[in-house]
């Protein structure tokens, strides 16, 4: 029986890592095309179907460590994905106004290329145990670039959306209501422009352990 429920996870997890590389591959395709055809203005229109899935997609992860399917911390894998959904439905997706920004694409290529290492490294390890070295170098070092210039670009597309956010009220609740409660998304943009002060460096130092770890461990073998 525990032979059997290991090769059900397998199999899901192999499917759910390889369509949602398929996902992100279609993100960076539109992204590429758009980009060379007709600007960055047009990048986000483009992409928009396949990000929405495969981002939104994303959210499995964290039911899979709550389950135990995988061995990746909760603590790191929420806000990661917390920020990233938080960017692509409650900014680009609720603010037009910030989609035809170049950011966008700064955003697009460095969350799509990413992923789609990441996604197809565990894809590999899932459906035939193992993953390629070159992909487990490219899985820990690629980062040392694409998380800055995505992070870069998620402070500045926040930033931008602020006088947008602040002139629409769009989620804010105002009293009086029978609630008793109110809540201003402006000031909740804000505070997560805050949390990215402490938060980045300290997913970057984490993200660098990762890396020594993987990769020591792969020289060993």
């Amino acid at each position: 029986m525990a032979a059997f429920f290991s090769l059900l996870r397998r199999l899901y997890l192999s499917v759910y890592n390889w369509t949602v590389f398929f996902g992100w591959s279609q993100v960076l395709y539109h992204v590429l095309i758009t980009l060379k055809e007709s600007g960055h203005e047009n990048v986000y229109n483009a992409a928009e179907k396949p990000l929405l899935f495969a981002q939104t997609a994303a959210v499995l992860e964290i039911l899979h460590g709550l389950v135990g399917l995988v061995r990746s911390p909760v603590s790191a894998t929420l806000p990661q994905i917390g920020s990233r959904l938080y960017l692509t439905w409650g900014i680009l997706w609720s603010f037009p106004e910030t989609r035809s920004h170049v950011l966008v694409t700064s955003l697009l290529i460095s969350w799509s290329i990413t992923e789609i290492i990441r996604y197809s490294f565990f894809g590999f390890k899932e459906a035939f145990g193992f993953a390629p070295s070159w992909l487990l170098w490219l899985r820990y070092s690629t980062f040392l670039l694409l998380y800055p210039t995505g992070i870069s670009s998620e402070v500045g597309l926040i930033y931008i959306a602020l006088p947008f956010i602040k002139a629409s009220e769009k989620y804010c609740i105002r009293m009086p209501n029978k609630w008793n409660f109110s809540f201003d998304y402006f000031y909740a943009a804000i505070l997560a422009l805050g949390i990215y002060v402490p938060g980045s460096p300290h997913m970057y130092t984490y993200m660098l352990a990762q890396r020594k770890k993987a990769l020591s461990k792969s020289k060993r073998e």
